[in-house]
């Protein structure tokens, strides 16, 4: 048995998402007319007390478009250095929408209010104009860290101040919502757009859902139509969301509570002298007297697949297909090498 903790994108359908797949109602996309994109982008809308959605192929292109949407030439994006728009988008924001970046620094991938506020730029010729804020919650690179929503109310307050727009790379949202019990529509007010990926935690095979306003919504399908993201019978695809939905979001505390067993079982290891606080579904560890490329041989060949996360680091993340048998199984399979 392989245990695969690379990613949770990793997920297959399961058989009742497989079977809503199967019956759901399509039509054009592009026209506008499948039904069931039509019932995906209102119901996450609706559930975010946002205007409108629009369904893409992939959180990198709801991120990007929003991006293009908050800036342009000569403008500067602010966002944490481990940000998965800088770090992990191909150059996107450059190449997309010709901004600047300005990085900082954070705990666990999080960035402060005062941190944003002293990193906005003034109004002077030398330098880019200040547009967008973008954070990302759950943070990847944090360890699946979690912004609250007392968090966000100062950083939505310098935002509304300066006259910036706010973005949140929401790619694993529903893993923080349902550890802090805070509302959809609370975290809807605070933001301009919001990325909302399916593929993840919620084990869609494709997908993710820009929210904003029906203004940005409609700038946003033409921007997703230049960037070759319109889809036609999307509606197989917009079913297994609104599936996951309303069957996979509760279940996502599972995937946190074996998170949590997993990164137990690899603190006091030999090779392993730090693990991150686990706070959601990703456990990074740090290690100690091994490079990552032999970590990762040697726990492929104990059967269980996980992913360089830095210079000393590798990373597990869990999911959907990853079960109590597996949790268990894992545990036996690193007790015997050092």
């Amino acid at each position: 048995m392989i245990i695969d903790l690379r990613s949770d994108t990793l997920t297959k359908p399961t058989e009742g998402m497989l079977h809503a797949m199967w019956s759901a109602p399509v039509g054009d996309d592009v026209f506008g007319e499948d039904p069931t994109v039509n019932t995906l982008e209102q119901k996450l809308a609706d559930m975010f007390g946002m205007e409108a959605g629009l369904f893409c192929p992939s959180g990198t292109m709801t991120n990007q478009i929003a991006i293009r949407l908050h800036t342009g030439l000569q403008t500067e994006v602010i966002c944490h250095k481990y940000s998965h728009i800088y770090l992990y988008e191909g150059g996107g924001i450059m190449s997309n929408s010709h901004a600047s970046v300005k990085l900082l620094d954070g705990a666990y991938g999080k960035i402060s209010p005062q941190d944003i506020l002293d990193s906005i730029n003034p109004d002077d010729v030398h330098a880019a104009e200040t547009t967008l804020i973008s954070l990302e919650n759950t943070m990847n690179k944090g360890g699946g860290s979690i912004y609250t929503l007392e968090e966000i109310k100062p950083i939505k307050s310098i935002c509304d101040q300066h006259g910036l727009k706010l973005h949140l790379d929401g790619a694993r949202l529903f893993n923080a919502l349902v550890e802090t019990n805070e509302s959809p529509k609370d975290w809807g007010a605070m933001f301009d757009t919001i990325s909302i990926c399916l593929s993840k935690g919620l084990g869609c095979p494709v997908g993710s859902v820009l929210l904003g306003t029906k203004a940005d919504i409609k700038r946003a399908r033409k921007v997703r139509k230049a960037f070759g993201g319109g889809m036609r019978q999307a509606g197989f695809l917009a079913a297994a969301a609104i599936f996951a939905l309303e069957h996979h979001v509760d279940r996502l505390r599972e995937d946190h509570m074996r998170a949590r067993e997993l990164g137990k079982m690899l603190e006091g290891h030999a090779l392993i002298s730090e693990v991150f606080p686990v706070m959601t579904n990703i456990v990074i560890a740090k290690l100690s007297g091994i490079t990552p490329a032999d970590m990762l041989q040697k726990l492929e060949e104990k059967g269980i697949k996980a992913v360089k996360f830095g210079k000393d680091q590798i990373r597990f993340v869990t999911h959907l297909d990853f079960n109590d048998e597996m949790l268990e199984s894992f545990g036996e399979r690193i007790k015997d090498f050092d």
